[in-house]
C-alpha cells in the first residue's frame, strides 16, 4: 500500500483521516491511499506567499527560467521513475511519453522561452513605450509584474505529470509559487513527480507545494492577488467558478473543460489519397492514445457523405489491430481507462450517444480484455446517419476511446456541425486545398481555440491533432471552459499583473530597465564598442561627427549593388514620385555610412553584429546633404557565461537635425 503524501509548508504530510483507496487500473486491486482532512491548507497558502512568493520574485526571469531547465533536466534523468508508476494508471510506454516526456519538454520550452523572449529583470515590458506628451517627456508603458498571491492548480487524473508541469512552469517563470492539487485517481504519480523536483534542490523553498486529495476551505480565503486553474469536467468547473469568495474577489479562473473535438475529412480527400490515409491515421490514434482519455481527443468525425463507408471500413481496419492489454506488455497499444468508475461512466455515455447512432465498432462484453477486474475497454466507433436531427452526439462526451462518424454535404454544412459542439479546445482539418482550410477557419474559428491543419506536406511535420504545444494557445471558448494555457509568454502573463504606467523617459527607464528616448544620456566616456558588456549603462551615447552624401556616392552604390531603382538614378522620374524631392540616397547606403560612423574598428568587447530591429526611413536624403549618427545603449540582455546581447537605439539626424532614419542595432559583447 502506497502513502501519497502532501508536500506542505515545507514538510511531507502522510494521508490521513478522510484518506480515500485507489485502485490499479489493470487489476482493480487497491495499491494507494491519499488525502488527509487535517491537512492545513491556510496554512499552505501563506507559506507560499509569505516565503515561496518573495524568493521567486527577487529572481529574475532568466533565473527562473534556468531553474526550469535545471528542474526538466533533472526529472528526464529519473524519468522511469515515474514510468514505473504510470503503468498502474493503465497508460502504455507510448502514452508515458505523452505525459512524462511531454510535460519534461513543455517546461524546456518555457525555459528556452524565458531566456530568449524576457528580459533579465523583475519587470516585463508588455509592448513598446506610448508617446502622450508632444515634447517627448511624457510617456506611457504597460508592464506586467507577479501577483503577489499563489497558483492553486487544481488538475484531471488523465495526465498527472504533463497536466502539472504544464501549468507550474509558466506559473514558476512568472515569479508566482504553485499549490498543485492533482487527481485522486492518479495522485501517486504526481507525488513522485513533485518528490524528485522537491529533493533536487533547484527550487527555492515555499516555490511548489502539493495537496494530494481535498483542498478543504482554500477556496473561501483566495484574494485578488491568487490564481485558480482547472482541468475536468464542467460539472465540477461550474461548482469552483461559483464559489462566493472567489466571485466577490475577483480571483482570476481558468478553466479547461469537457469539449467535443471534432475532425474534418476534406472533399478533396479521396479515398487513395494521402490525406484520406492521414485522417484514418489521425482517428485510430486519438481513439486510442491514453485509451481515449484525453481532453483534446477526437470525439466526432465529419466526413462527406459518399465518404462515410469507406472511412467506417478504413478505421475498423485499423481498430481491429489495436492490440488491448496490460500496459507493462510491449505488445499491448492501448492499456486500461483509470479506474472502473471511470470505465462504468464512459459506458453510460456511450449508451446514451448509442440512442443516437449505430456502433459499427467495438462491443463491451465481447473484447479480449472482457474478462478482466480492471478497467479496460474496447475503442467503440459509432455512426450517426443524421447528425442534425441527433442531440447526444454533440452533447455527450464518453471521455475514453468512444467517437462518432457523421456526414456532411458540404463546408457549409461541416462547420455548423462543428460549431454545435458549442466550443471545443480544437478541431482539426484534414485537406490539401487552401481555400477549404480559409472556408473553414472563418466559419468556425471562432468555436475553437485551435484549428489543426494537415495534408501530404506536413504531415511528417505535423504534430498530431491531439497534442497541445507550448508554444500554442491550449484552451477553447463555451463548453471548453473559456480558458487559455499555454501559447508560449501569453501563458506566463496569466500569473501577473498588466499595470500601465506614466512618467518622463528616465521613470520608465528606471522601472522596465530598458532605455526610453528622450531620457537621460551620459556621452562624456570612452567609445561604447571599447567597453565590455558589464561596463555598458542604459543611455550611455556616442554621437558621430557628420558626412555628406554626395551624388556619386549615390551612383556608385547603385552600380556596385545593383539597385539602380529609379528613384536614386532618374530625377524627372524621382519628382514625379509624391514621396521624393527628387534623385536620394538608398536607404541602405545611408545605413551603411551610418556604420562607418559609429564603428570602432580594432579588435574589442564588440564580437558580432547580429541584426537590427524595427528599421524606419523618415525623410529622404538628397545628394549634398549630411548625416550624422546618435548610438545609445537601449537594453542589455545576458546570454551565456562569456558574452551578453546589447540592444543600441540608433538615430540618423540630417544637417537640420531632422530624423532621417531610426532603428534598433544588436551586438553581441564580451563581459
Amino acid at each position: 500500500m502506497r502513502q501519497v503524501h502532501s508536500f506542505a509548508a515545507g514538510a511531507w504530510v502522510p494521508p490521513g483521516a478522510g484518506a480515500r483507496s485507489i485502485a490499479s487500473a489493470i487489476t482493480g486491486d487497491v495499491i494507494a491511499e491519499a488525502g488527509n482532512d487535517a491537512l492545513d491548507v491556510q496554512a499552505m497558502r501563506a507559506y507560499a506567499r509569505d516565503v515561496g512568493g518573495p524568493t521567486l520574485r527577487a529572481m529574475t526571469f532568466h533565473e527562473r527560467a534556468k531553474m526550469l531547465k535545471a528542474l526538466a533536466l533533472h526529472l528526464r534523468e529519473h524519468r522511469q521513475v515515474l514510468y514505473d508508476l504510470s503503468f498502474d494508471t493503465g497508460a502504455t510506454q507510448s502514452d508515458h511519453l505523452i505525459d512524462i516526456d511531454g510535460g519534461i519538454g513543455t517546461m524546456l520550452v518555457f525555459a528556452s522561452k524565458g531566456r530568449r523572449e524576457m528580459p533579465d529583470a523583475q519587470v516585463y515590458l508588455d509592448g513598446p513605450p506610448e508617446q502622450l506628451g508632444r515634447g517627448g517627456q511624457f510617456f506611457g508603458q504597460h508592464i506586467c509584474t507577479p501577483l503577489q498571491g499563489a497558483a492553486l492548480h487544481i488538475n484531471a487524473f488523465n495526465f498527472p505529470v504533463w497536466g502539472m508541469l504544464e501549468k507550474v512552469a509558466p506559473t514558476l517563470l512568472a515569479g508566482v509559487p504553485a499549490i498543485v492539487k492533482p487527481a485522486t485517481a492518479t495522485s501517486y504519480v504526481t507525488e513522485a513527480c513533485v518528490r524528485l523536483m522537491i529533493d533536487s534542490g533547484y527550487l527555492p523553498e515555499g516555490a511548489l507545494q502539493l495537496v494530494s486529495g481535498g483542498v478543504g476551505d482554500l477556496l473561501d480565503h483566495l484574494d485578488c492577488q491568487d490564481v485558480v486553474t482547472f482541468t475536468g469536467s464542467a460539472d465540477t468547473a461550474r461548482k469552483l467558478r461559483s464559489n462566493a469568495n472567489l466571485l466577490d474577489n475577483a480571483v482570476r479562473f481558468t478553466a479547461e473543460q469537457d469539449s467535443l473535438n471534432a475532425s474534418v475529412l476534406g472533399p478533396d480527400a479521396k479515398p487513395g489519397s494521402a490525406e484520406f490515409d492521414l485522417f484514418v491515421k489521425e482517428v485510430q490514434r486519438e481513439m486510442t492514445a491514453k485509451a481515449g482519455q484525453k481532453c483534446t481527443a477526437i470525439r466526432r468525425i465529419m466526413v462527406p457523405e459518399a465518404q462515410v463507408d469507406a472511412v467506417v471500413a478504413a478505421i475498423r481496419a485499423r481498430l481491429e489491430n489495436v492490440t488491448i492489454g496490460d500496459p507493462r506488455d510491449e505488445a499491448t497499444k492501448m492499456g486500461a481507462l483509470v479506474s472502473n468508475t471511470q470505465k462504468n461512466d464512459v459506458l453510460e455515455k456511450a449508451a446514451q450517444i448509442g440512442s443516437e447512432a449505430e456502433r459499427v465498432f467495438g462491443n463491451p462484453d465481447d473484447f479480449a480484455m472482457a474478462g478482466s477486474k480492471g478497467a479496460f475497454l474496447p475503442p467503440m466507433l459509432f455512426h450517426c446517419a443524421d447528425p442534425d436531427a441527433a442531440q447526444a452526439v454533440h452533447d455527450v462526451e464518453a471521455f475514453g476511446p468512444v467517437s462518432t462518424i457523421m456526414p456532411y454535404r458540404d463546408l457549409g454544412h461541416a462547420a455548423e456541425l462543428l460549431n454545435r459542439g458549442k466550443g471545443s479546445l480544437v478541431a482539426s482539418v484534414i485537406t490539401h486545398d487552401p481555400d477549404v482550410a480559409r472556408e473553414i477557419t472563418m466559419a468556425s474559428a471562432a468555436f475553437h481555440g485551435r484549428l489543426y491543419f494537415n495534408n501530404r506536406d506536413s504531415m511528417a511535420e505535423a504534430t498530431g491533432h491531439g497534442a497541445p504545444l507550448p508554444h500554442m494557445v491550449h484552451g477553447g471558448p463555451g463548453r471548453a471552459g473559456g480558458g487559455e494555457e499555454l501559447g508560449g509568454i501569453r501563458a506566463v502573463k496569466h500569473y501577473m499583473q498588466r499595470t500601465a504606467i506614466q512618467g518622463n523617459p528616465d521613470i520608465l527607464t528606471a522601472i522596465g530597465q530598458r532605455w526610453v528616448p528622450g531620457g537621460t544620456e551620459a556621452s562624456d566616456k570612452p567609445h561604447p564598442f571599447t567597453r565590455r558588456f558589464d561596463d555598458l549603462a542604459l543611455g550611455d551615447t556616442f554621437n558621430s561627427p557628420s558626412r555628406m552624401v554626395t551624388l556619386d556616392d549615390i551612383e556608385t552604390f547603385a552600380h556596385f549593388t545593383g539597385d539602380t531603382f529609379y528613384a536614386h538614378m532618374d530625377d524627372a522620374a524621382a519628382k514625379a514620385n509624391p514621396f521624393f524631392p527628387g534623385r536620394v540616397a538608398h536607404g541602405y547606403l545611408l545605413l551603411s555610412f551610418a556604420a562607418g560612423l559609429f564603428v570602432q574598428p580594432d579588435p574589442g568587447p564588440v564580437l558580432a553584429n547580429t541584426g537590427l530591429d524595427n528599421l524606419r526611413f523618415m525623410k529622404p536624403v538628397e545628394a549634398g546633404d549630411s548625416i550624422k549618427v546618435r548610438l545609445t545603449v537601449k537594453a542589455k540582455t545576458p546570454r551565456n557565461d562569456d558574452y551578453g546581447e546589447v540592444r543600441w537605439h540608433v538615430t540618423l539626424t540630417n544637417q537640420d537635425d531632422d530624423v532621417v532614419a531610426e532603428y534598433e542595432l544588436l551586438t553581441m559583447n564580451a563581459y
